[in-house]
Order: structure tokens, then sequence, then C-alpha cells
């Protein structure tokens, strides 16, 4: 990840207007399992490798990765595929360059030299997760995963070196025990996690950039003393629904510059080069703790903020804290 505002997408992106959807999920240990299984809603068709684009480091859209398991010479080795549900494990990986050696020398983003999404299939479940890197360059992190299924792993990182950009790999995790996949949640412009309300404005626009700002309030009152985390007072991480296309979005400006206030508004910029159905992942933190709020969002269609919106399980843990 980037400083300031960044957008990775990868061999697809973002379209026309988002609107949200409600989504929960506090982002502590442990996870509460949410969500009354459901059939699958029907996607959006998934745009083509063509129609794809973002950029980490701007608002035009260029090639994408996200869904690569290999990408600019490196590659993500999973070491553990496969997990059982309901049961803490340790999540093994490293990520090797093009002769098969595995990398030990990474740029810090925001912080961290690795940021590690697990995201369900169905897009109910998701972790940020902060993991440990060994001296021989294998990283590990504990993970615990709610409902057996499909999973995708996200590796977000910059290789050390002075040309060296921001890449994420992407790699298919499974966990077994008994599948019942979860609808979508329904959209919506507000979201509700642990006592917190969140309500998303602005809009996102093909081939040029939108804003989108994000307003954190609790029992009724803004909240102003928002505190930075990893750099920054907001991340938002979107994942597309189907093929879980991946995009990380960093806010406008950074604490300390002058450009940005500690709440209750947290903006951001991006292109949305294309069409489909997403769900955002907002990590803000306050009084210590860091809550992720998740919306479900349309790409090109209107939002209808009358469906009903099942609840989201989230968690955003490093495993060793900040």
């Amino acid at each position: 990840m980037r400083t300031g505002l960044r957008i990775t997408a990868f061999t697809a992106a973002l379209a026309a207007t988002f609107g949200t959807a409600y989504g929960v999920g506090r982002t502590v240990e442990p996870v509460v399992a949410e969500s009354a299984p459901a059939p699958h809603d029907t996607h959006d068709r998934t745009p083509s490798a063509s129609e794809a684009g973002g950029d980490h480091g701007g608002h035009e859209a260029e090639a994408a990765g996200g869904l690569q398991i290999s990408e600019k010479g490196y590659t993500l080795d999973l070491a553990t595929p496969r997990v059982t549900a309901g049961q803490k494990a340790e999540l093994r990986f490293t990520v090797r360059d093009a002769d098969g050696d595995a990398v030990t020398a990474y740029q810090r983003e925001h912080d961290k030299e690795m940021h590690l999404i697990v995201a369900s299939r169905d897009l109910v479940t998701y972790r940020h997760l902060h993991p440990t890197r060994a001296a021989d360059g294998t990283w590990s992190t504990p993970v615990d995963l709610p409902g057996a299924g499909g999973y995708r792993v996200f590796a977000d990182f910059t290789p050390a070196g002075k040309d060296a950009r921001n890449l994420t790999l992407g790699a298919d995790l499974a966990a077994s025990g008994r599948y019942e996949p979860a609808r979508l949640p329904a959209p919506d412009r507000t979201a509700t996690t642990d006592g917190y309300q969140v309500a998303l404005s602005g809009s996102l626009r093909p081939g040029e950039p939108g804003e989108l700002t994000l307003r954190v309030s609790r029992d009724g009152k803004p909240v102003t003393d928002l505190q930075p985390y990893l750099g920054a007072y907001g991340h938002l991480v979107a994942l597309r629904s189907g093929d879980l296309a991946y995009l990380h979005v960093h806010p406008n400006g950074e604490p300390g510059d002058g450009t940005t206030e500690p709440g209750p508004a947290i903006s951001f910029t991006a292109t949305a080069p294309s069409t489909g159905t997403y769900r955002l992942f907002l990590d803000f933190k306050h009084e210590g703790e860091v809550r992720t709020a998740a919306f479900t969002v349309r790409a090109g269609a209107a939002p209808d903020p009358q469906a009903p919106a099942p609840t989201t399980t989230t968690e955003h843990s490093d495993g060793h804290g900040h």
C-alpha cells in the first residue's frame, strides 16, 4: 500500500456510481459469526481484462492484478492452502522472486511491510491481518475462519528496491466443514458497527476521478477524534463480487499534513472504469480500537435503501498490536 490516495485494482475494476449497503464487523478478536445462510445472489457480469483498470498511485486506469498468483516476477507461495472452519490455524506463506528465492526485503507501507486480506468468496467474512516475517522470508499469522467454503488471500506489499512498485497477489484458501453460502447484503448508504454509524456520500464516475466521503458518528453525534491507524484516519478495501478483484483505496491527505482532520469525515478519491457489484470494508480507529464497517456497492445501479441487509463477519487484527 502507499501513502495518500491509492487504488490497487487487478484485472477488473470499479464503475459508475456507488450505492452502499449495511455490514457489521468489530475489528478485534474474537470474531462473531453472523448472517443467516442463504443462496447466492446472481452477480453482475465480470468485466474482462481489457475493461479492467485501476492505479495504486493515482486515478488513471491501468493493467490490473490481485486475481493473479504471480505478477511482475513475484509469486505468492501459500503454504497453508486449507484450514478447518471454526478452528484457529496458522496461515503461512512466502513471496518468491523470479528465481524462486524467498523475498526478505520489503518497503514499509503504512507502518507495515505486509498487509494481508482474507475474504470469503461470498464476501461475508473479511480479515485484515498483519503477519510476522521470519528471517528466511516466511510470513505467518493466526487465523480463525468461522465458515466453511472458499476464501481468497491477498498479499499487499512493496518489495524493496529503487524501482519497486506495490503489488497485490492473490491465492485461494479452502476452509473445510459444512458449507452454507450467505446472501450478499443489499445496498444502503449507511453501515453500523459496534455502536458506530458510518454514512457514505458521493459517487464514482467511469474514466474520471470521483470523491467518496464516509462520515462516522456514534449515538447520533459526529465522531471528531478519530485516531491515526497505519498512518491514516481510514483505510478502504473494495472486493468485486464474483471474482474478488481487489482495490485498496487510501484517503485524501494524511494526519498532520494540514489537509485532514480527525473526523468525522474521511475522504477518498477513485476512478471507476467498469460496472459490477463490490463489497467495501472501511477500517477506522477510535478510543484505541480498530473497527470495520462493511458496505455492498453496486457500480452503475441506484441503491435500494429499503432492501433488508444481513450482518457481515469482519475482523481486523495483526496478531501483534500496533
